[in-house]
């Protein structure tokens, strides 16, 4: 019987696993079926054990994971970077606000791409998140503006691309490195979003130990299926609330309406961007209803 062989999973599409080796192979895989018994799938980015049946790979065990998110499906990453745009089709930014409160409460750092500046500055954008605390890298996969300092933020890390349809994920990673040829595809005028052109979840080695995970693009809809962060901790997931935590009148103050809240008082002055808090406390009244023991 052959030895178990280990690697990680570069590419998950239509229950096949693509492990990568030490060796630099890549082996195709299915899972057991105890993964389903113990409502676990194998993630990209999984670091996994596999053994070898008639010339088929077979995943036997995943090492414990540091963080994994279920939309976008990956796990063991560095950093999120989400990709927006002022251009069509133009990002709401409670779209970036979800994702970016779902990576907070797992700990993973931020990074914000305004993307398609050839077409549109993106400039409301990016003066909210650099104002929120955010890292933000103005680029345009076009011209090739900002992608240099994009590759260096990300130079040495594991992190995964993820936004709306159409903003440039695949255009992005295609600038830094032409080999790559991912395929992208158009903006529709008339509808004002982009083509699911990336139809599964896949890691690009982009050499130096740095890799990228390209996803597929999310509407308005996906995020709404999205999971929730429990409502008490919902106020550690927005970062530029943290210097106001624990100065409010009440210590279970929810930030929406009390008095002597140093949220909003924050945000009157200016110092909480408005679009922020209105994430937050839709987020909050998504999230009021669910308890710890329902997430289970």
């Amino acid at each position: 019987m052959s030895q178990n062989r280990n690697g990680r999973i570069i590419k998950a599409l239509s229950g096949f696993y693509y492990v990568h080796t030490a060796e630099g192979q890549t082996v195709e895989c299915r899972a057991r079926g105890i993964f389903r018994k113990m409502k676990m799938s194998p993630l990209v980015g999984d670091q996994v054990s596999f053994s070898m049946e008639r010339g088929k790979g077979m995943i036997e065990s995943i090492q414990p994971r540091k963080n994994f998110f279920i939309r976008p499906a990956v796990s063991n990453v560095d950093a999120l970077v989400i990709l927006a745009s002022g251009a069509n089709p133009i990002t709401d930014p409670f779209l970036i606000d979800r994702v970016a409160a779902i990576a907070g409460d797992r700990g993973v750092p931020v990074i914000l791409c305004v993307n398609k500046t050839d077409l549109n500055d993106g400039a409301q954008l990016i003066d909210i998140y650099r104002h929120a605390g955010f890292a933000v890298y103005p680029t345009s996969a076009e011209t090739g503006e900002g992608i240099d300092a994009l590759l260096d933020a990300i130079r040495g890390k594991t992190v995964v691309f993820t936004g709306n349809s159409g903003v440039g994920k695949s255009s992005i990673l295609n600038r830094f490195d032409a080999c790559l040829s991912i395929e992208t595809g158009e903006v529709s005028d008339k509808l004002g979003r982009g083509r699911h052109t990336t139809r599964h979840v896949e890691l690009y080695s982009l050499g130096a130990d740095t890799y990228a995970i390209d996803t597929p693009g999310f509407s308005s809809f996906d995020t709404e299926q999205m999971e929730l962060v429990l409502k008490e901790n919902l106020q550690y997931a927005f970062p530029d609330f943290a210097p106001y935590l624990g100065q409010c009148r009440y210590h279970d103050c929810a930030h929406l309406k009390e008095p002597d809240c140093a949220v909003l008082q924050a945000l009157q002055q200016g110092e909480i961007e408005a679009s922020r808090h209105s994430s937050y406390a839709r987020l909050y009244e998504s999230a009021k209803d669910i308890k710890l023991w329902e997430l289970k």
